[in-house]
């Protein structure tokens, strides 16, 4: 292992290709962790373009400042490096939690950083830039099934960077008094009596991770009869199409509901937080409602919870059988439902 003090490290540069609100999220502790270990330093991150923008500061308080990577032209990765050269950077990051970059291996070499920490080999499969690493190891990610939280944390580990999971855990943000009284005030000018409150996030970014709206219609149908439930529907502007279904079958059938559409991310964690219950599809909302104290029901498509599923008390997922989210039925989502309101009805009581 190259050794050095945490002393000589006052710059750093993690380097993250992948850069959507859940990767963000998900990532926060290693921040954290390289805040505690070099607290002198200050942390860049590098990030990949994003089709929409991304309020890293609202969402991770440790990162000092982002810089966003456009490798659309060969000339703007050369103007790239020659800037990073001048940041005289102490200490690169790698993560590759998701998959290899060889862009980012090649990135960290020519910007002249002493230190370069990643993979050398994932699962098998070896990173083919790996030589230009100088702090490196293999990781079985799948076979341990290991969560992406552990597998950043894991990468600087490498450079005796460790903390807690209970440190882990406690490192995301949390929702302010204020941003809890705004989210009070939204939801006592919707509801007209007291109420169970379930939230839903039936849309999403990636078509194979989307479950039905007909099938989040079914389970509200069955919470209405049972609870009396209000409904909180979120949605960003990817999501247009379910929501005016959603809407429409709302309406129709009577179910009291309010569409929280395009909230900026921490309102939003303290509107989700106000709910009894939340339910999503496995997109960035899960996990900004990850955040939150309230109970979570996660839907996932085989095989991908244990990696991606939020963690800590009051969060719980149900996986399909199989490759197709629909698999999972509505009698499986409407049987867990009942027993976390139940539970929750229980502690109010």
């Amino acid at each position: 292992m190259i050794d050095f003090t945490s002393q000589e490290i006052k710059k750093i540069l993690v380097i993250r290709k992948h850069n959507q609100v859940g990767d963000i999220l998900v990532s926060v502790p290693i921040y954290y962790a390289l805040k505690k270990y070099f607290p002198q330093a200050k942390i860049t991150l590098l990030a990949s373009k994003t089709n929409y923008t991304i309020p890293f500061s609202e969402i991770n308080p440790y990162i000092d400042s982002v810089i966003n990577f456009d490798k659309s032209h060969i000339n703007r990765q050369l103007q790239l490096i020659k800037f990073l050269r001048k940041q005289k950077f102490d200490l690169a990051i790698v993560p590759s939690t998701i998959r290899t970059s060889s862009t980012s291996n090649i990135i960290c070499f020519l910007a002249g950083i002493k230190y370069r920490v990643g993979v050398s080999k994932v699962d098998g499969k070896k990173n083919k830039f790996a030589f230009l690493l100088n702090i490196k190891r293999e990781f079985d990610w799948s076979k341990n099934k290991t969560h992406q939280v552990f597998r950043n944390l894991e990468v600087i580990e490498q450079i005796n960077c460790k903390i807690s999971v209970n440190e882990a855990l406690s490192s995301f943000i949390k929702i302010t008094e204020d941003e809890k009284a705004e989210a009070k005030a939204i939801l006592k000018s919707k509801l007209s009596e007291e109420s169970i409150i379930v939230g839903m996030h039936p849309g999403g970014g990636k078509i194979e991770n989307i479950w039905d709206w007909k099938n989040f219609f079914e389970v509200a149908k069955c919470l209405k009869d049972k609870w009396n439930c209000f409904f909180i529907i979120t949605a960003g502007s990817i999501d247009k199409a379910i929501v005016k279904n959603i809407e429409e079958a709302f309406t129709l059938n009577g179910l009291s509901f309010y569409i929280a559409e395009n909230f900026p991310i921490r309102k939003l964690a303290a509107l989700i937080n106000e709910c009894d219950l939340f339910i999503s599809n496995d997109t960035g909302v899960m996990h900004i409602a990850g955040l939150t104290d309230t109970y979570l029901i996660s839907l996932f498509n085989k095989n991908k919870s244990y990696e991606w599923a939020p963690l800590g008390r009051n969060k719980f997922f149900i996986e399909s059988a199989d490759e197709n989210i629909n698999s999972i039925s509505v009698e499986e989502v409407i049987k867990l439902s009942d027993k976390l309101l139940q539970l929750k009805g229980f502690r109010k009581n």
